[in-house]
């Protein structure tokens, strides 16, 4: 078979691709709500990472309709690297928006299930000395849950607020609209509480609308400090100092829960995960820019983190 010369290029690209990356990519289904991407480094590998998404409709590589930063797939990588495998997922929504079959009243404690189901699945392959639970953002708590009730060996929250959301969303809108403060706390009282808040202010709809509250009720119930603190395995928290989404506070509030957890403050690191040089502009297009790099530090700190426990 003769081969044009852009053929012969273009064969050559794929060749480098793939032995550039030291890894297998491969499928895996572990219910009928989960399915995603296992990444097996070649040699040796001790350790496994589950890695869970933030929040919103996200997708086994941290990305949303009209945000793709690629920060969970760009992280897996980082760790095959290292050798260290991981597996990352979709959130049971992506799945069905796939399907065109959405299930409505999807609770928070849907994506409890789904990520105490990953581990058990992971924990009975015995194919691992370890098992760790990563989670992004609202996989922070997601993941500490998970950890407290399985049998996994590890927790590491990336970019994880301390406080339970009501609290989060309070601080939030106060900033951003100071004026809603006492409404905006009277409607996150009432959903809290498990009751329909019938009148939301336009600015606030987008967030509280009234088919979203009870999967904020079941949200809200969930106080990641208090419950960091009943952890019993080895916990890392990694910040960043550019996140316009989790304060510093926030951070610290879960270091503070767990005595003996690791921290790692990156100072230039955002929400998703990269470094930020200058201001809020650049801040908010880097959740649209897949080719930036992971911070510096994140996987290296992750990494010693992992291996301190083999």
């Amino acid at each position: 078979m003769k081969y044009s010369k852009i053929s012969v290029l273009v064969l050559l690209f794929f060749i480098n691709i793939t032995l550039s990356q030291n890894f297998l990519e491969q499928e895996i289904s572990i219910t009928e709500y989960v399915d995603g991407s296992l990444i097996l480094p070649e040699g040796e590998v001790e350790s496994i990472v589950i890695i869970i998404p933030g929040s919103g409709p996200t997708d086994r590589n941290g990305n949303q309709n009209f945000l793709k930063s690629n920060v969970l797939k760009k992280f897996a990588e980082g760790l095959a690297s290292q050798s260290i495998a991981s597996f990352r997922y979709d959130k049971r929504v992506i799945k069905q928006i796939k399907q065109g079959v959405l299930q409505q009243g999807i609770l928070f404690e849907d994506f409890i299930k789904d990520a105490i189901a990953t581990v058990v699945y992971f924990k009975n392959s015995n194919d691992y000395k370890n098992v760790f639970v990563a989670g992004h953002s609202q996989g922070s708590l997601v993941a500490m849950i998970a950890v407290t009730e399985s049998n996994a060996d590890g927790f590491i929250s990336l970019a994880g607020a301390g406080n339970s959301i009501d609290k989060v969303l309070g601080e939030q809108i106060n900033l951003m609209a100071p004026e809603l403060s006492k409404e905006t706390e009277s409607i996150l009282s009432t959903i809290k509480e498990g009751k329909t808040a019938d009148s939301i202010p336009p600015a606030l709809n987008s967030i509280l609308y009234k088919d979203v509250q009870p999967f904020l009720s079941s949200w809200m119930q969930y106080s990641p400090n208090e419950i960091l603190n009943t952890l019993e395995v080895p916990a890392l928290i990694v910040g960043g100092g550019k996140d316009l989404q989790v304060s510093l506070a926030e951070t610290e509030l879960l270091k503070t829960a767990k005595e003996d957890a690791q921290f790692l403050l990156i100072d230039n690191m955002n929400h998703v995960l990269t470094s930020i040089e200058s201001g809020r502009l650049e801040n908010s297009k880097s959740y649209n820019e897949p080719h930036r790099s992971l911070a510096e530090g994140l996987i290296s700190g992750v990494v010693s983190f992992i291996k301190a426990q083999e």
